[in-house]
């Protein structure tokens, strides 16, 4: 190849990579029907209190997408795996202020503010990024439903209750965007690649559905 066409082949190279889409998240959310047009749910309002005494509602989250899931402290099962998992999600964006951790108690009887105050200490969470939050129980269990988590009181079972493990992508629109096995290291660490296309999204909300 003559060297005289190879700036003019760089420049080619470069407007056709630019111009390549990034990957867009689907909208996940549940589908419901309007005046014949099919429209996406949003995460319902809620109103939950964390760790720190503090009242957790969607404009806790305003302009930044968050990660949830549901879970109680003495699970002896899968929950301490999910934990360590989400650790890792929240040590791997210490840095970024747009992307918030959520965590929902299913047993609020025994899952006071304290209780989930040490338990976030233990876990060595120590800004406002990641929420332990408590509030009603049929609250909780009700908002489980929007974020494709199964959560049911099993009295047949050891701990007593039955949950999905899944950890929910949520854009600041209030729409799930991802999910994953939060059991499953590789599953979160594909989920990450997930996260990574979101934060993109929303440097640049021209790409968004």
């Amino acid at each position: 190849m003559p060297l005289r066409l190879l700036p003019f082949l760089l420049v080619v190279f470069a407007t056709l990579t630019s111009c390549e889409p990034n990957d867009t998240l689907p909208i996940l959310s549940k589908e419901e029907n309007a005046e014949g047009q099919t429209v996406y749910k949003t995460i319902p309002d809620f109103a939950f209190i964390n760790q720190d005494s503090q009242l957790v509602t969607p404009a806790t989250f305003e302009g930044k997408a968050y990660i949830a899931d549901f879970f109680f402290t003495s699970c002896p099962t899968i929950c301490p795996i999910m934990a360590q998992n989400m650790r890792g999600l929240y040590e791997a964006y210490a840095d970024e202020p747009r992307l918030a951790f959520l965590s929902h108690t299913i047993d609020p009887a025994r899952d006071t503010v304290a209780k989930l105050k040490h338990y976030a200490i233990n876990l060595g969470v120590e800004d406002e990024r990641w929420h332990f939050v408590t509030g009603h129980k049929d609250s909780l269990y009700a908002i489980a439903d929007d974020y494709f988590n199964v959560v049911v009181e099993d009295p047949t079972l050891p701990d007593g209750f039955d949950h999905s493990g899944r950890f929910v992508l949520i854009d600041p629109r209030g729409y799930i965007r991802s999910y994953c096995n939060g059991t499953r290291a590789d599953e979160v660490e594909v989920f990450k690649n997930d996260i990574e296309n979101l934060l993109h999204e929303m440097e640049d909300p021209s790409a968004a559905h």
